[in-house]
């Protein structure tokens, strides 16, 4: 009779630990948010149903995490503000034509966001470019590794983050209104909507 019991409560725990050992798992595929309390239809509901978007919502609170860290003395704090619009705006993936495809982006240029702006991965010693002939029209760029590659260019008190893009030749990033070409050591840059081509060289 003892060993009977015996083997009835090791058969309980060892039944105890599967539960245990499939429900960490579960958890630790899905995204940092809890499942159990999103809206069924929602944009995170997409999310917890699909593992790589799942990987991807991880990887941001791990990038935000760490830019929280940096941004503790930020004044004024906008790091919160500007999460909670991207939220939002990540939300509204429910309008496009390809949701998945929206989110997925959202998600990769977010991340990218982070990383450049803290500092969070490797950079390059900044380059200085001339532009238009003028050497007091001056951009600076700044090289990221992230995935994809990266740069933050600044010009007078702007600056633009932007993403390498597919190119025939030479290195194109483009940003919101910015783009940045730059081919056999010279550099066409465009500086907001409508802005006319700038041809700038290193100084």
């Amino acid at each position: 009779m003892g060993c009977d019991m015996q083997r009835l409560t090791m058969k309980i725990l060892c039944l105890s630990a599967g539960v245990a050992a499939t429900t960490f798992s579960l958890a630790a595929q899905g995204p940092s948010f809890d499942c159990r309390k999103v809206q069924q239809g929602s944009i995170e509901a997409r999310i917890c149903a699909d593992p790589a978007l799942s990987e991807l919502d991880r990887k941001l609170a791990e990038v935000y995490a760490a830019a929280s860290a940096k941004a503790k003395n930020e004044n004024p704090p906008v790091l919160k503000a500007e999460q909670r619009g991207w939220v939002k705006s990540r939300n509204d993936c429910w309008k496009a034509a390809d949701k998945r495809d929206c989110i997925e982006y959202a998600y990769r240029n977010r991340i990218v966001e982070l990383q450049a702006r803290y500092r969070l991965v490797k950079a390059s010693p900044a380059t200085f470019f001339a532009c238009n002939g003028n050497p007091s029209d001056e951009v600076v760029v700044t090289f990221f590794r992230t995935d994809p590659p990266s740069l933050i260019a600044e010009r007078g008190d702007s600056s633009s983050l932007m993403t390498l893009q597919p190119s025939g030749s030479g290195s194109r990033y483009q940003g919101r209104n910015e783009s940045f070409w730059e081919h056999q050591g010279e550099a066409t840059i465009v500086w907001g909507y409508g802005a006319p081509e700038m041809k700038c060289r290193k100084k």
